[in-house]
């Protein structure tokens, strides 16, 4: 395993064990809704998306907020 991968597991241990929010950035919310960085910043500014936290110049989206809002949005499939 390499070392950004062993910091990305106990990073998500410690947040598991203590009940916190799992936070995402906006590379990987971009990723999620397989838009662009830019996409993200301009839609959070218009408050379109929930769970943002801003840490001074900094996005994070509460990942529980974020999926949340996915499956409210999503329709359910036709079938015939």
């Amino acid at each position: 395993m390499r070392h950004a991968e062993r910091h990305a597991a106990e990073r998500s241990d410690f947040v598991k064990q203590r009940g916190l929010p799992t936070l995402l950035t906006s590379g990987e919310v971009a990723e999620l809704l397989r838009t662009s960085r830019k996409a993200v910043y301009a839609m959070a500014e218009r408050a379109q998306l929930p769970g943002v936290i801003r840490i001074n110049r900094r996005l994070l989206f509460r990942e529980d907020a974020l999926l949340d809002w996915l499956r409210q949005k999503s329709t359910p499939s036709l079938e015939r």
